[in-house]
């Protein structure tokens, strides 16, 4: 059992959750019972901090408004989770998040029980970040896009498309979505009357934004496949579907969802839907799952890597230039 400066810390911790607690829950985290989870209330109270508390079955208890709380009631698992939230911030292609994300960890060490710092410092000096390679997004851009994103504002931008040109646009903003160091905003054009996908290191918001929205059903119920489906399919020329004789999830830790759509079919085979402006691409993406594939489509995909295959069953049976056939006999000067 908890001592009682303790157990008042672990009170305000549970609290500071904002969620709703009934006092069987806070008994069972405290280990006590229910009298003294309300004698503790009361303690916590009279130290100045605003608990609300509902009677009933359907009741229970509820950090106010007005909380000033210690900074920082981590548990253990809550302490490591933070640490390496931070350290993996600095791949997140984010521009000039990574010092920012090393001075926070920094203040956390110091404010932190010796005990949990210990392991912090231990996961710090473990972990060794690579740094990758991609677009970065101004932080600032993010803020701007979450903000109208939040307040139901328009969002006038202007955007740089893959072929380098440049427009403007009129954006009623639905979500950000965020996969491995690329960042995209889903977002219905005004202008176009149609939903699209941007990427948000090509996207430059405009000051004052336009006026609220109301928001709009999105295009798809999982905005996650909907981004995947966009990015991976709807802008290249070739739209590639195939069998992957493979359970899914086995493929899509081959397969990024920046690359292709991996959809469950059964057990052991799944879907996997990618386009590319190149069939050799495709056919050599395909051929390194090393799972057995069936292609659908398009029918030019079908043809290429057939075409492909006899290409490289020729060389498999081809003498190496050393070992040149007799013209006139047909037999190898070293088999004659």
């Amino acid at each position: 059992m908890l001592e009682t400066s303790a157990r008042l810390l672990r009170l305000l911790s549970l609290l500071q959750t904002h969620r709703d607690w009934s006092g069987a829950e806070l008994a069972d985290r405290l280990g006590v019972t229910q009298r003294t989870v309300r004698r503790d209330v009361d303690r916590v109270r009279q130290l100045g901090y605003p608990v609300d508390a509902q009677p009933g079955s359907g009741g229970g208890y509820r950090l106010g408004p007005g909380a000033v709380l210690p900074p920082l009631l981590f548990e253990d698992d809550e302490a490591v989770a933070v640490a390496v939230g931070l350290r993996s911030a600095t791949l997140s292609g984010v521009a000039g998040i990574e010092e920012t994300a090393v001075r926070a960890l920094a203040k956390l060490e110091q404010v932190l029980p010796s005990r949990l710092r210990h392991r912090v410092q231990t996961l710090q000096a473990a972990i060794v970040p690579i740094p990758g390679s991609g677009p970065n997004v101004d932080v600032d851009v993010l803020l701007a896009v979450a903000s109208a994103i939040r307040d139901h504002q328009q969002l006038r931008a202007g955007y740089i498309a893959q072929d380098d040109t440049e427009s403007r646009r009129v954006l009623e903003p639905h979500r950000v979505v965020h996969s491995g160091r690329h960042w995209y905003l889903v977002a219905w054009d005004v202008e176009l009357e149609d939903w699209r996908t941007f990427r948000l290191d090509r996207l430059s918001p405009r000051t004052p934004t336009g006026p609220r929205f109301t928001p709009r059903q999105p295009p798809e119920p999982d905005i996650v496949r909907y981004t995947s489906q966009g990015i991976t399919t709807d802008v290249y020329r070739y739209r590639c579907r195939l069998t992957v004789m493979a359970p899914a999830q086995v493929v899509r830790a081959q397969i990024a969802p920046t690359i292709g759509v991996v959809t469950p079919l059964g057990q052991d085979s799944c879907e996997l839907v990618t386009g590319s402006n190149s069939l050799d691409e495709v056919a050599l993406y395909v051929g390194l799952i090393g799972h057995e594939i069936v292609v659908h489509e398009p029918p030019e995909l079908r043809e290429h890597m057939a075409a492909l295959s006899a290409r490289l069953s020729r060389a498999t049976h081809r003498p190496s230039p050393g070992l040149s056939t007799d013209a006139e006999s047909g037999k190898s000067p070293l088999n004659p």
